[in-house]
């Protein structure tokens, strides 16, 4: 590991993981008369307050925690929910947790992209109680310890490596009806954490935690690779490869359509870099080289494609999209960028571009075309996501750009 790695580095030993399914059992049985009996809520039975000790531990012994939506921007079956759990924890530790989770999600949304695309994120924490505080730390390798996550050091054998129980993180964190990432804090000032396939992990007390976490959310939501001297040598990354530039742009490989391209990152033109362990990477400084950087122009473009892939750019139409009798308004909802920006909104009628009289072009008045009766006329709303941060044209048909269409009849 390079100074600034908090040393991960597999991919699955690295922790976020994208759980669209995932589903807590236990909840299923808060129907249960047995189940709401053992948390006081039937008819005549005292209430445990919210958050109080009582309520926490009744609902840990059901592999559940009171949850709270800290930012909800959307339906969460079009956001990607991000999920702070804690782990060693105590009762009176939960401020110290939730301020914690707060600079967390904080540090993602503040470095781009991320921070342009935060419209897309829903935002959720899991106040989960430990009996005991702090985790297993480096000093006490091979110990677990009894906390509800089973956070420690010394994953596969390395220092800085934090583990979670992956099933437990899951149970608590549920479903939530869409996609999402868990983010496990461990109640530790130590330097480390984990990104990639699973749960992503991190010491919430840790000095650097901030600027870790920026780079571990890269190696979870972008599938990034380490661009250190000391990561292993492996190319199967969009940051990575084993080929320099020219084979790469004759080959139209990996980062091909940025190279020569200045770089926001202030890692110099994007072209291809030697590392240490023999991979090429785009830029000669990146946040995943060294913490506290920028993403280089590749890696953003890969971490907006992953959030592509798992959110479309529009969350509906109305009236809903088909053939229709009238002249109602009709309305799209594309999603937001940072600083309350829409994404690209086009109106076409019979195939001729129109313009909307809305100030951000997100619906249109059929009452101007004047139909009469019989006439009939086609109405298409396109909603793009322009970004120059993406130079796949082909996926950015595919999965930045949305069509709906109305049959207006007279």
């Amino acid at each position: 590991m390079t100074s600034g790695s908090p040393g991960r580095l597999v991919r699955s030993l690295a922790a976020l993981v994208l759980l669209a399914t995932a589903v807590a059992p236990a909840l299923a049985g808060l129907a249960d008369p047995a189940s709401l009996d053992s948390l006081g809520l039937l008819p005549g039975r005292a209430v445990p307050p919210p958050g109080s000790a009582a309520q926490s531990a009744r609902l840990r012994g059901l592999g559940a925690a009171p949850t709270v939506d800290i930012r909800r921007t959307g339906d969460p079956a079009n956001r990607i929910t991000l999920v702070l759990l804690g782990d060693g924890y105590t009762e009176a530790q939960q401020g110290l947790f939730q301020q914690q989770a707060d600079q967390t999600w904080h540090a993602v949304m503040a470095i781009e992209p991320f921070h342009s695309y935060q419209g897309f994120f829903n935002i959720r924490r899991v106040d989960l109680v430990s009996d005991t505080p702090g985790i297993a730390e480096s000093d006490t390798r091979g110990q677990r310890p009894g906390t509800p996550l089973g956070m420690h050091f010394w994953c596969d054998g390395t220092a800085r490596l934090l583990c979670a129980d992956e099933s437990a993180t899951a149970r608590y964190a549920g479903s939530g009806g869409g996609p999402q990432y868990l983010i496990a804090l461990a109640n530790s000032t130590e330097y480390g954490g984990a990104g990639g396939t699973g749960v992503t992990t991190l010491a919430g007390g840790s000095p650097d935690a901030g600027r870790i976490i920026q780079h571990e959310i890269g190696h979870t939501v972008g599938e990034l690779g380490d661009e250190y001297d000391s990561a292993p040598g492996d190319t199967d990354y969009p940051n990575l490869s084993d080929r320099g530039a020219d084979a790469m742009r004759h080959d139209h490989t990996k980062w091909w359509r940025w190279l020569g391209a200045e770089s926001p990152d202030g890692g110099g033109v994007v072209d291809t870099y030697r590392s240490a362990n023999g991979t090429y990477r785009p830029t000669s400084d990146s946040v995943m080289r060294t913490l506290g950087g920028s993403y280089n122009l590749p890696s953003r473009e890969a971490i907006i494609e992953q959030i592509y892939r798992r959110v479309s750019p529009l969350d509906g139409a109305d009236p809903v999209p088909g053939q229709l009798s009238g002249h109602p308004r009709l309305t799209v909802h594309p999603l937001e960028l940072a600083g309350g920006r829409h994404l690209e909104v086009e109106w076409r009628v019979d195939g001729h571009t129109v313009s909307s009289p809305a100030p951000d072009h997100t619906w249109f008045e059929p009452a101007v075309l004047g139909l009469q009766p019989g006439q009939r006329s086609t109405v298409t709303a396109t909603v793009r996501d322009t970004t120059d941060w993406v130079r796949d044209e082909a996926f950015r048909a595919r999965h930045m750009t949305r069509t709906v269409t109305w049959v207006l009849t007279g």
